[in-house]
């Protein structure tokens, strides 16, 4: 009966990642079903060498099934006879209740925690309209108030400076040349260096992909026009900005659009049209600008250690491999939003002009950028190690990026 509760358990997976097809390849999909074949027919549960690490999450679990069996005098064995406890978690994160896009997959993970896990795992969300502190995710999880966390990065260099190099740099990589380096090229790996030291561990959350520079009340012409600008804009850009004269500031979703409108600030980035629509920005802010502060920006899970240390094997894998799965679900859901809103920002809004920022704009940016990554690489070792991993990788992907995509872009606009 347990290797029935494990064939009918890994069928659900299989189920589930046919579906999404996040992690496994067709390859590796095919792999998997013949291991299926042969799990059934030959009753030996080689999980570890069979799988990889996506369908661990399938298995493990079942590592824990509810024994049916019977003893020899046919009484049922003790673990049968009591039923499986169920887990509970507290996760927060710092968008309002049902906020679209991010609050969502917080959401959407939640349920596939209890999917995965047959029920067993129970998360319980808190948004921020609970527990009133947007910014307060890194505290929470770090000590244990909270198990679980989502949030950006670069909202808690105060905390610790180290942390804004983990949800996107200007002028630097992509969402697809990120994914890469943080799964491929050590990033994750600093990433949980950095978050160790606060008691916690770190999984990608999803990805907003390219984000648009922001809106403006007034149209930039001169370095002039950034002297003293009010703007909402968080994390390393929120520094570059600083450096050349503007006002930057952090305020929650909730009250963008109020600030905006009363003229509290001048200008705010938010994400992209995908998100930017709903809040209503266009109707105070008409110059929709270029980005370059952030070309790809990365959302994470966190995690409370002593939380995980707690939880069995099989819990954690499910915990961190849906993490997986919904970060490659809401970047995909980012990038539709931003296309069905563009096309009606398009449509129904004329007033909307997309501008970029002039060349000279542009060449003061990147070079106060430069200028303060620098300053970060001297700042100290761990610092030093994280940038120069990130520009590494940057250099040989952009390599590939630019005979690959942007040559395909460029043939295409030559037609």
């Amino acid at each position: 009966m347990i290797m029935l509760n494990c064939m009918n358990q890994f069928s659900r997976f299989l189920k589930y990642a046919t579906r999404t097809t996040p992690l496994l390849t067709t390859r590796e999909l095919n792999v998997f079903s013949k291991f299926k074949s042969e799990f059934k027919s030959r009753f030996k549960p080689r999980f570890k060498t069979a799988l990889a690490l996506s369908a661990a999450l399938g298995l493990a679990a079942c590592g824990q099934s509810t024994s049916t069996t019977s003893e020899p005098n046919g009484a049922q064995s003790q673990s049968s006879a009591q039923p499986q406890e169920k887990i509970t978690l507290k996760l927060a994160h710092g968008w309002p209740k049902g906020f679209p896009v991010f609050g969502e997959s917080v959401d959407d993970y939640a349920k596939l925690v209890s999917e995965l896990s047959d029920g067993r795992i129970v998360i319980k969300v808190d948004s921020a309209n609970k527990h009133k502190s947007a910014f307060g995710i890194f505290d929470f999880v770090k000590s244990g108030q909270y198990d679980i966390g989502q949030s950006a990065s670069y909202y808690y260099g105060g905390k610790d400076p180290d942390t804004l190099f983990f949800s996107s740099m200007p002028f630097s990589m992509t969402q697809q040349e990120q994914a890469a380096w943080f799964y491929h090229g050590g990033g994750l790996e600093l990433a949980n260096e950095v978050y160790a030291k606060h008691n916690m561990e770190v999984m990608l959350g999803g990805n907003t992909g390219m984000q648009m520079g922001g809106w403006f009340r007034k149209e930039i012409k001169t370095m002039d026009d950034l002297d003293g600008l009010k703007m909402r804009i968080p994390g390393f850009a929120g520094k570059v900005m600083a450096s050349v004269g503007a006002v930057p500031t952090n305020i929650p979703a909730g009250e963008l659009y109020q600030s905006l409108e009363r003229g509290t600030i001048d200008a705010l980035e938010w994400v992209g049209p995908g998100l930017d629509l709903r809040m209503g920005f266009h109707k105070v802010a008409p110059y929709y600008y270029n980005g370059w502060h952030e070309p790809g920006t990365e959302l994470m899970y966190y995690f409370n250690k002593d939380s995980m240390a707690k939880l069995p094997e099989w819990a954690r894998s499910v915990l961190k491999n849906a993490a997986r799965l919904t970060a490659y679900n809401m970047t995909t859901y980012s990038f539709s939003s931003n296309t069905e809103n563009w096309q009606t920002i398009s449509e129904q809004y004329p007033n909307v002009q997309v501008k970029r920022l002039p060349d000279e704009v542009i060449k003061a940016l990147k070079a106060a950028n430069d200028e303060l990554v620098a300053k970060e690489t001297a700042r100290s070792e761990i610092a030093k190690r994280i940038i120069e991993s990130r520009q590494a990788y940057l250099e040989k992907a952009r390599a590939w990026t630019t005979i690959g995509e942007k040559l395909y872009l460029d043939t295409l606009e030559a037609q």
